[in-house]
């Protein structure tokens, strides 16, 4: 009676360790990568400084000095979200549902012991830019907004306020529409996965 017993315990606990290997197996990890409303309409990840930060920069301007030009520098930081930045390392591509977050900064110069550099101060605005082979091209370009007015949900750029962002990224990256070309590691990792467009 007691081997009975004893065995019917060992049955139960045997399936209860299948049962929870197969629960655990068949969790898919968190996924973060573009979340929309009504399709398209890009929510602004609120999470994305916690992302892979692929690089900054000072005073980077694509268009014509204009009459702004004697105003500070601005920074601009990029981040990516995590899975895509693991895909890339392995493949030299971004794969589809790539969530880069371009963030914009003020530059300041007063605080102490600084007397000539340049540091980060207070968020000016929020774009982003997402792979997504669901749109025409492949990818959408988004605008969160000034910082003081920022929205929680953008449409996609389009007509004439995303013609200049197709253009300059279709003609000027260094990788599919994306300036790897300003992140050192990212380019290396490029030249090595032989993915840099012709003339980079």
């Amino acid at each position: 009676m007691r081997s009975v017993a004893t065995r019917f315990i060992a049955v139960l606990l045997v399936m209860f360790g299948i049962a929870v290997s197969l629960a655990v197996g068949s969790q898919q990890p968190e996924r973060d990568g573009p979340r929309y409303q009504d399709s398209t309409s890009l929510v602004r990840p609120t999470n994305y400084r916690e992302w892979p930060f692929l690089g900054s920069g000072l005073g980077l301007n694509y268009e014509p000095a204009n009459t702004g030009a004697d105003a500070p520098p601005t920074f601009t930081n990029v981040f990516v979200n995590p899975s895509s930045y693991r895909g890339f390392m392995q493949t030299g591509t971004w794969p589809n549902e790539t969530v880069f977050v371009l963030e914009f900064r003020r530059s300041r110069t007063d605080a102490a012991p600084n007397v000539a550099g340049r540091f980060q101060g207070d968020l000016r605005g929020i774009e982003a830019e997402v792979k997504d082979a669901r749109f025409p091209d492949g990818w959408a370009f988004y605008n969160f907004g000034a910082a003081e007015a920022l929205t929680d949900v953008t449409a996609p750029l389009s007509g004439t306020a995303v013609a200049s962002c197709v253009e300059c990224h279709t003609t000027h990256t260094a990788v599919e529409r994306t300036f790897v070309q300003f992140y050192p590691t990212l380019l290396e990792v490029a030249r090595q996965k032989r993915t840099l467009k012709p003339g980079f």
